[in-house]
């Protein structure tokens, strides 16, 4: 099983922003994150999630769970999605879905994790409370908000026994 941690951040909604992605598996763990100059907080949540399942190599045929502190990104993904898409990429108020783009980018990189594989590795989303004492959540709120603010950060990639 592969476990993934993921959070995003901006200063300011559009403002500089950041993501921050912690994925395990039974003896591993490696953090990754980056940022952009100007975003908004959705786009960076969506953005720790696709990057966050582009990291895993399909040779992994390990099942993946999420875990997000984003209710835009939980909803989005396990409710809201194949009605967008069946709205033409419409809102039930028939507006355009706003990030599209990412939404896509999202529902790309699951369907391409679940059908190169032989068995089909499946990615279960779950919500997890952010700034709830939850540590690898509050330790991706603290890679997605330095790469907000552009402070450096060491970003942790070794053996799992050793991860703080």
């Amino acid at each position: 099983m592969i476990t993934i941690y993921t959070d995003g951040a901006s200063r300011g909604n559009p403002g500089p922003g950041g993501w921050g992605a912690i994925i395990l598996n039974d003896d591993r763990v490696v953090e990754i994150g980056g940022r952009e100059n100007h975003t908004t907080n959705n786009r960076m949540e969506l953005t720790g999630a696709i990057k966050a399942l582009e990291f895993v190599p399909v040779s992994f045929a390990d099942d993946c769970v999420l875990f997000t502190d984003s209710e835009y990104v939980m909803k989005g993904i396990t409710a809201w999605i194949h009605r967008w898409q069946k709205k033409g990429w419409k809102t039930a108020n028939k507006k355009p879905v706003l990030n599209q783009d990412l939404w896509q980018e999202l529902l790309n990189v699951t369907k391409n994790v679940e059908k190169h594989l032989p068995a089909g590795r499946q990615v279960e989303w779950k919500y997890v409370a952010g700034h709830s004492g939850n540590r690898l959540n509050d330790r991706c709120d603290e890679i997605a908000t330095n790469f907000a603010d552009n402070i450096p950060l060491v970003l942790y990639n070794g053996s799992k026994d050793k991860y703080k």
